[in-house]
């Protein structure tokens, strides 16, 4: 009988034992999984748009990097060389186009308008936009620029081959530069024309 008892208090104890293990580890993974589901779900964001919820996610810094540079790369150039015959639109586009690259922007720039490129603009009522061809984004982050430029005035409409180059660089993201990085070593590779066409006048 006492061996029986010894028996069902070693077997009770075991038990007890095991069951205490057993609630110890489905505690530890149900906090593992809850852990890993709030972290998931902290990675999904709702923006309004128009007052309708939209989910989007958020991704990690380096996820879509590239395209970020290109889409960087793309909008200096188009607020650079997008110049309609508007005075106040001009200086608006460059002074955005100014927080996205380094001096060598801004020196073109004044070089440019020391030699009265933008009074020619408005003076001729010419319409400057640019069609981005392609670009391409080596291993460095050294960039090349392939567009095609349209020059549209009154009596005429000229297209020209634009090529530039320059180094991109990470810094703190802003509101004035949301994918936070610089142009550096900006230059124009090639600006030639391609094709010269006079306007009929009736």
């Amino acid at each position: 009988m006492i061996q029986n008892i010894e028996k069902k208090i070693k077997l009770s104890l075991a038990i007890s034992v095991g069951s205490f293990i057993t609630s110890i580890i489905l505690a530890a993974m149900a906090l593992v999984f809850a852990y890993s589901l709030v972290n998931e779900q902290r990675k999904n964001i709702y923006v309004l748009d128009h007052n309708v919820p939209v989910l989007v996610r958020q991704t990690d810094h380096g996820t879509n990097r590239e395209v970020e540079y290109e889409s960087h790369v793309n909008m200096f150039h188009l607020l650079f060389f997008t110049l309609p015959p508007d005075d106040a639109y001009i200086k608006n586009n460059l002074n955005k186009a100014m927080y996205l690259v380094d001096d060598t922007g801004l020196a073109q720039y004044n070089n440019l308008k020391e030699k009265g490129y933008y009074n020619s603009i408005l003076a001729s009522s010419a319409l400057l936009t640019i069609q981005t061809d392609s670009i391409t984004v080596d291993g460095n982050r050294h960039f090349t620029y392939y567009a095609r430029q349209r020059i549209e005035r009154p009596t005429s409409i000229a297209t020209r081959a634009l090529i530039t180059e320059g180094d991109l660089q990470d810094v703190p993201r802003t509101e004035n530069n949301p994918h936070g990085l610089i142009i550096k070593n900006w230059k124009t590779v090639l600006n030639k024309d391609l094709e010269y066409v006079e306007k009929k006048n009736f």
